[in-house]
């Protein structure tokens, strides 16, 4: 007994070796699988994390991962299908009968009357209403186009401006850390003079507030920064933050057009400019639509069938008519006309006329809404088009009131930097106390922010400038640059 239940378990250990064995042949390939799979993710992460983006490249980034966008765009792409489609009604209408009549009497012969037909109808003229609808229907996608063009643009927008404020986050940031460093080397050295007796302990509590309450503002600013980016990376569709390739230029020269060029561009490109010119075009379409609708129209019809009764069909019949109809809000008549033969002996014809008095004397006052329509739209563009040179001189106003606010705050900056060190000058002859160089310090701190703070308030301004010219991120400068070496006086 004791020499088979060794055998057994010599035996139990062999099959464990083996499949030891190809667990451990196994083991490599999966593992080299799972670190191939790790290494692609984290290039992935790291590629993402270490692409540049511009402002022009977030505005495309965001527009692309708009599903709103997206969708509406297929949208729009169905409704030019549907329209190309609709040159159908200038083609024939054919359509197509079969019926079978069956009769079984009780006295005389059962009939079993089998008829196949086919039936054209083609439109001659209607006074071109057929034209002015589809042209009515394109300038309706037209203008569906353009509200697309500015819902992509205010997406584009809210990207940059989220671009904005995380770059002006990130400098503030930065500002404070660097100004919490110097405070805390400041009480460092504030309390070793407490300490020699050099001061008060009444100061050492003022600079512990004072670091306390920066310490509280960082904290607060990167609570900010996080949420911003955040929601910058969900709105660009992206899983990590890219770096930003922008910075905030305090030093950034600005060129900025004259206000009777940017007028000019205004009355051009201006988005609610180009708007009015198509409500102004489709309203007098719609009035030249409603002033032919007294033109007759004029279509042609043809028939041809086929019936028996029994296979094969031996009779045969086509017929050709006209018909005119007559369709104001006073009177309405059609008029219908048409000849055929039905072989070998017969002939057909036939004349029919209706006539309906006063169908519609309400849809008389329609021309007349459509001339005030098309007149209150045109006194909207002329109003409009006069505010045009007002509005543009104003935004070019505010660019250049942002651009001397923050020239002002670049300068105070300076003289700030400048007290600073006289106020260490002091401190060293004993005229004032740490703390109150702490103070100052914090109050030089502010101003370096505002410094920010106007930098990104003019590039806002250029921004809303630009939006009102309908130019992408950037051209203004260049519209300007261009402007100017256009007007030299070497030119």
């Amino acid at each position: 007994m004791k020499f088979s239940h060794n055998k057994i378990k010599i035996s139990v250990i062999k099959k464990c070796g083996a499949r030891l064995k190809q667990y451990t042949a196994v083991l490599p390939v999966f593992l080299l699988t799972i670190a191939a799979c790790v290494y692609a993710n984290d290039s992935d992460v790291r590629h993402n994390s270490e692409r540049t983006l511009t402002f022009a490249q977030a505005a495309e980034l965001a527009v692309a991962a708009s599903a709103d966008l997206r969708y509406s765009r297929a949208s729009q792409t169905i409704m030019e299908g549907a329209w190309r489609w609709g040159v159908m009604s200038y083609l024939p209408r054919l359509s197509i009968s079969v019926s079978e009549n069956d009769r079984l009497q009780q006295l005389g012969a059962d009939t079993f009357m089998k008829n196949y037909g086919i039936n054209i109808d083609q439109l001659i003229w209607d006074g071109g209403r057929t034209s002015m609808t589809r042209q009515l229907e394109r300038m309706e996608i037209d203008m569906t186009t353009s509200r697309l063009e500015r819902k992509a643009s205010e997406i584009a927008e809210a990207a940059i401006a989220a671009y904005r404020n995380v770059l002006s986050s990130r400098a503030i940031l930065d500002i404070q850390i660097s100004a919490l460093e110097i405070l805390e080397e400041q009480r460092r050295i504030l309390n070793e003079e407490v300490r020699l007796g050099l001061a008060l302990e009444i100061d050492l509590a003022s600079a512990d507030i004072n670091l306390a309450e920066a310490r509280i503002n960082i904290l607060s600013i990167r609570l900010d920064l996080d949420e911003m980016e955040i929601q910058f990376t969900e709105l660009l569709g992206l899983d990590h933050m890219p770096v930003l390739a922008e910075t905030v230029d305090i030093n950034r020269p600005v060129m900025l057009p004259v206000s009777s060029a940017a007028a000019v561009i205004a009355r051009e490109q201006n988005p609610e400019i180009k708007e009015a010119r198509h409500s102004i075009a489709k309203k007098r379409l719609e009035l030249n639509y409603v002033m032919r609708t007294w033109i007759p129209t004029f279509r042609v019809n043809g028939n041809f069938g086929i019936s028996g009764h029994d296979y094969p069909l031996t009779r045969s019949n086509w017929s050709i008519g006209l018909s005119i109809e007559f369709s104001n809000p006073w009177f309405s008549n059609r008029f219908n006309a048409q000849m055929g033969w039905e072989p070998p002996y017969d002939r057909t014809a036939m004349i029919q006329n209706n006539f309906t008095p006063l169908p519609d004397p309400a849809s008389g006052y329609g021309i007349n809404q459509a001339r005030l329509a098309l007149a209150l739209e045109q006194e909207n563009y002329n109003v409009l088009l006069e505010r045009m040179g007002r509005m543009a001189a104003i935004a070019i106003e505010k660019c250049a009131f942002a651009e001397q606010k923050r020239k002002l705050s670049m300068e105070a900056a300076a003289l700030g930097k400048e007290r600073y060190r006289i106020e260490e000058i002091r401190l060293g002859l004993g005229q004032i106390t740490r703390l109150k160089l702490m103070e100052i310090f914090i109050e030089q701190t502010q101003r370096e922010i505002a410094v920010i703070q106007t930098a990104i308030a003019l590039l806002e301004a250029e921004r809303e400038l630009e939006l009102f010219l309908n130019l992408d991120p950037g051209e203004l400068s260049k519209l300007a640059l261009l402007f100017y070496s256009s007007y030299s006086p070497l030119h």
